[in-house]
């Protein structure tokens, strides 16, 4: 349930942050909206305002503005009423539209981190020796080190940094070393042998090799109280960050260095977010920050049905001084429906896997 509500609240804000750019910028260039729908297909409660009619519909994944003259003709439509149509308008106000909508999603980002930032403080990772994780199967493992331990020394050297206790197993030399830790207020002795690993990056790449035990630190942070500028300047830049990271992700994925069988989709996202809202709210809105930016960037690829998709044909008709014929961007479109769907199919098949595996194996 937990995750239930927390994928209603994610979404449904990322849907409306990302339509409300639409509507905004259609409505400061003159553009007559008649729909505003969060989800799609049947409506389930609505209300008119002036000339827009706002619902809410049955299928929760998305949502659209729908515009007076969006796909209309000359003909159709009458001259009193061509300076409120969409397709009237110059190509760069249609393109200022389109680009609205990931746009605001970054923009929302970019909000959420200045929120976090200038009321928590700017979070700093807290140099420590303690063991977050202990990877399975490795030399850690089998030596019996744990979650939680504290490293206190290696072969007489005492430990105040991550940095230093690296540092001593990678110059171990595959020789077994002597660890002091501290485990519930016990001290132990443990010897480990640290093996010969690859040194992987943020995807799964080996950037190079050298021992270690298999053991990461914790993630603790301390936040450091900050001005208002100082967080709007780190808002930007992790904002930035992510948006790099995404495309970077897109890149790996398409080059196959990240497996297709990592993508989630909706019930992936539903246990992420609840994960995250039981850790805490600042987990919860980072997670929403991150998912923001995934949807901006997501929806300017250039694919037919995306609003990248649309972007490429506005740029092409400013080129062409003309828009394309009618059956080629139906074909488009119908492609673009095609490889949506099929993506969608995928993660679905992904997140229903992953669930079928995680049961089979408790």
């Amino acid at each position: 349930m937990n995750s239930l509500i927390s994928f209603i609240v994610v979404l449904g804000i990322l849907i409306f942050v990302h339509e409300l750019g639409h509507f905004l910028v259609a409505k400061m260039f003159g553009v007559k909206v008649l729909t505003f729908s969060l989800g799609f297909g049947r409506k389930v409660v609505g209300k008119k305002w002036g000339d827009t009619e706002y619902l809410i519909s049955i299928f929760p994944l998305g949502g659209y503005v729908k515009m007076f003259g969006e796909q209309a003709d000359d003909e159709e439509i009458d001259p009193a009423e061509q300076h409120r149509s969409f397709s009237h308008k110059p190509v760069w106000q249609r393109f200022g539209i389109v680009a609205a909508g990931p746009f605001f999603n970054l923009l929302f980002a970019i909000l959420i981190f200045f929120a976090m930032f200038s009321l928590a403080g700017l979070p700093e990772p807290v140099d420590t020796t303690l063991i977050g994780q202990v990877a399975p199967g490795s030399a850690a493992q089998r030596a019996g080190l744990k979650a939680g331990d504290l490293i206190l020394g290696i072969d007489g050297h005492k430990t105040t940094s991550w940095r230093q206790v690296s540092k001593l197993i990678k110059e171990s030399g595959g020789k077994e070393v002597q660890l002091i830790v501290k485990r519930r207020g016990a001290q132990l002795n443990i010897s480990a042998v640290p093996a010969m690993e690859q040194v992987k990056n943020l995807f799964g790449e080996e950037v190079g090799r050298r021992y270690m035990l298999g053991i990461s630190r914790s993630n603790q942070v301390a936040y450091k109280k900050t001005s208002l500028v100082e967080a709007a300047r780190a808002a930007l830049i992790q904002t930035w960050n992510l948006i790099y990271l995404t495309i970077l992700g897109i890149v790996k994925i398409i080059e196959r260095v990240v497996p297709a069988s990592e993508l989630g989709g909706p019930i992936r996202i539903a246990e992420i977010a609840g994960a995250e809202l039981a850790v805490g709210w600042m987990n919860f809105a980072y997670f929403m920050g991150l998912l923001s930016v995934n949807l901006g960037i997501l929806n300017l690829l250039p694919i037919p049905v995306l609003d990248g998709g649309h972007l490429m044909f506005l740029t092409v008709e400013g080129i062409r001084r003309r828009p394309l014929s009618e059956r080629t961007m139906e074909m488009s479109q119908k492609v673009g429906i095609f490889l949506l769907s099929s993506l969608m199919i995928f993660v679905f098949y992904n997140d229903i896997l992953r669930i079928v595996r995680r049961w089979m194996g408790s």
